[in-house]
């Protein structure tokens, strides 16, 4: 089987060390395509907890009835490369220990299901991650630093796998009905969100904006100029990028020209002078536009289902759009057949856990995985 790829590499004139060179181009960051779980640390809500939700509407039940593996196995046994993460601020701690769906399966003599306070996790001050307070509150990794820890733990264990992408999501809307109020975020928050990235990935294990800009007086030239990183000086390494838009986003950019000094790509108009990482969460609707925004050099998520409907439906059109647009990532709530709803699915073909880029890549076609020394991928 070695002598075989060698013989072919050889052949098609293309390095055996795989995403090294393909026709003579070395294969950059942007020109990869890797899949991603969306809501990452997600587990479903109680049954109990279910039924509460199902009284306001069968939708909104539904729409949460997903529950990922912890990361390490999503990352080993799924190939999932991009991740994403709801982060809450609770400067003094305690402020999200007691939901308010178990406090009324309390009041009701029912079981209100696993409490997401164990240990008292959620008295300590710092960053939770969960979904949405009081209602869909369980979590792989009740803190963002533990989240933090377990990624960097297994990238430290895996040094040539291709980069990850970690989307962190800044959770502060009040939801009319509940009862808890999530704390604001503020500049001083902002700053710790960078600051516990910053004491968990030392310099080399992350690339940030200023890793990308360079010499360059902002991303958008460094991207013109230099374009991203190649694939093998990036291998073992992250990247962080900030999901909201908004007040958040533009506080994050305040006094952060160009995000100098920040840990976190954003999402912005693609003439800003930060644009670098894009998020177009319909590849339907905004093909065009993904596939435009690739070719000129920028990364991309994107998301291949929403709210479990096309896994009940067993819809594919959402995700071959998605594959098709070029977006270098694409995440989704089925990283895996859930017997019980469908067999969908989002995956590579041949099981690849990174592929070259469709609409990017240097060539237009290439069977290989891009992930080196890679295992086998159970789907």
């Amino acid at each position: 089987m070695i002598l075989r790829s060698t013989l072919a590499a050889l052949i098609l004139g293309m390095s055996f060390f795989p995403g090294l060179v393909i026709g003579g181009d070395e294969i950059r960051i942007n020109q990869i395509q890797v899949i991603g779980t969306h809501n990452s640390y997600h587990i479903a809500p109680h049954s109990n907890v279910q039924g509460l939700l199902g009284a306001k509407g069968r939708d909104v039940a539904k729409a949460l009835d997903y529950t990922h593996r912890p990361l390490a196995e999503q990352f080993s046994e799924l190939g999932i490369r991009q991740i994403e993460l709801d982060v809450f601020a609770d400067p003094a701690g305690g402020h999200y220990a007691h939901p308010g769906a178990r406090l009324i399966l309390k009041g009701l003599r029912k079981d209100p299901g696993p409490d997401p306070n164990q240990g008292g996790v959620a008295e300590h001050p710092g960053f939770k991650v969960f979904h949405i307070q009081d209602i869909d509150y369980l979590s792989r990794t009740p803190t963002f630093a533990e989240a933090l820890r377990q990624v960097h733990q297994w990238s430290a264990e895996h040094r040539d796998h291709v980069p990850i992408l970690v989307l962190v999501e800044l959770k502060d809307d009040s939801i009319p009905a509940l009862p808890t109020r999530p704390v604001p975020f503020d500049r001083a928050a902002l700053d710790a969100i960078d600051a516990e990235i910053h004491a968990i990935f030392g310099a080399g294990e992350f690339l940030s904006p200023d890793d990308l800009r360079g010499s360059h007086e902002t991303l958008l030239d460094a991207i013109k100029a230099e374009g991203w990183p190649s694939l093998e000086a990036s291998r073992g390494q992250v990247l962080f990028a900030l999901d909201n838009e908004g007040p958040n986003r533009d506080l994050y950019l305040a006094d952060h020209p160009a995000l100098r000094g920040r840990a976190m790509f954003v999402n912005v108009d693609r003439n800003h002078p930060a644009a670098a990482w894009m998020k177009r969460n319909d590849p339907i609707q905004e093909f065009d536009e993904i596939q435009s925004l690739v070719k000129a050099g920028f990364l991309v998520r994107t998301r291949a289902d929403a709210d479990t409907m096309e896994g009940r439906k067993n819809d594919p059109n959402r995700r071959e759009k998605a594959l098709a647009s070029g977006a270098q990532f694409i995440s989704t709530d089925f990283p895996e057949p859930r017997p019980e709803i469908s067999v969908y699915q989002v995956r590579l073909s041949g099981n690849r856990i990174a592929r070259v880029n469709p609409v990017s890549g240097p060539i237009k076609s290439d069977d290989r995985d891009l992930e080196a020394g890679k295992k086998s991928v159970r789907r």
